[in-house]
């Protein structure tokens, strides 16, 4: 080859190299001008259909994209687009995510705590396998990817009270584990192949939904038993302390910190939380409302699961790097539930 063609084809090679950089550029800048398109996993759980509202107040009903395996209500469909998606079937979730041009993914399929110990096979598929399946996805196709942990995540030789962001973990339900592996694998595909994986640590979530099998239940269940009948057994003792918020400020977290600008997050995992309370606290808050609430306490298996996790979580460093900071403490959260709680017997006829 002669210089002259040579040094020719180097200047071809560089124009080329400039015009993609300025394609990339140009579509880097139409995607931050539009909305991102979201699919939301697990969309029927406790979670999903609040964050879609949410994310559809923000963003736009159409850019919101609820998915389950479950046939939905007429409400859901009519409040905005459902699909369905099989976390296990990889080619589907390809489908979903070609054929809607989906950013981001907020992947809410889990099997929760207890009902992981009852069914530990089926947990590692949904848990484990199925988080796999996201994080490819995230990877191929260059999607930011939410994937909530949980105070389950820690073990009994974590420091419980507080628990902080970094430390020992180790634990003893297939729910923690299964939460860890999707911890180290995010951190993994974001530091290997620079995948935008984000993960925050929740405490116990309280919302008006029925309780659906988690161990910080009880939190839940207790409205919904004073309200009903006035009485309520725990299974937990009377003095476990444990971290919990309301789903409100829960939905809230993981909205400002899918947000966050890559360059102020100095982590792929937080922990975020509201507060601290035993049975015995909330039961006598609740008292106030519901004056002949009697509540006994019969502690079950799920007594030794919440031995394990952390009595005081420590999300210092949420609230350092991005700003975090909750609403609802304990007397708030009780008003707001016993209104919610209310509405929905009044709503279902109860």
């Amino acid at each position: 080859m002669s210089s002259l063609r040579f040094v020719n084809l180097i200047r071809s090679s560089i124009t080329v190299l400039c015009n993609t950089a300025k394609s990339q550029q140009t579509i880097r800048n139409f995607s931050s001008n539009r909305p991102p398109k979201i699919l939301i996993t697990g969309g029927l759980g406790q979670l999903g259909t609040a964050c879609a509202q949410l994310l559809r107040s923000k963003y736009g009903q159409e850019n919101v994209i609820l998915s389950d395996i479950i046939k939905p209500s007429q409400q859901i469909v009519d409040e905005g687009p459902y699909v369905f998606a099989d976390i296990l079937d990889f080619k589907g979730l390809q489908k979903v995510v070609v054929t809607h041009r989906i950013d981001w993914i907020i992947h809410f399929s889990a099997l929760l705590s207890a009902i992981g110990e009852q069914n530990v096979s089926l947990a590692v598929r949904v848990n484990i396998e199925g988080m796999h399946n996201m994080i490819e996805l995230a990877k191929q196709y260059k999607l930011r990817v939410f994937v909530p942990s949980t105070i389950g995540a820690f073990g009994p030789d974590s420091p419980r009270n507080p628990t902080p962001n970094l430390t020992i973990q180790r634990p003893r339900t297939i729910y923690g584990v299964s939460k860890v592996h999707a911890e180290l694998m995010g951190e993994y595909y974001h530091h290997k192949f620079g995948t935008d994986f984000r993960c925050l640590r929740f405490p116990g979530v309280i919302s008006a939904d029925p309780p659906g099998g988690g161990t910080t239940d009880y939190a839940i269940a207790i409205f919904f038993d004073a309200l009903r009948k006035g009485s309520h057994e725990c299974y937990l003792r009377p003095d476990t302390l444990l971290p919990m918020m309301h789903i409100n400020d829960c939905l809230r977290s993981l909205i400002e910190y899918m947000t966050v600008p890559e360059e102020k997050l100095k982590r792929r995992v937080y922990n975020v939380t509201a507060m601290s309370f035993t049975p015995e606290q909330l039961a006598d808050k609740i008292a106030k409302y519901v004056p002949e609430l009697r509540v006994s306490y019969k502690p079950d298996s799920r007594q030794l699961i919440a031995d394990s996790w952390p009595q005081v979580f420590d999300d210092s460093e949420a609230r350092a790097d991005w700003g975090w900071k909750h609403e609802y403490d304990l007397d708030k959260l009780v008003e707001l539930m016993i209104k919610e709680v209310t509405k929905h017997y009044a709503k279902n006829g109860c």
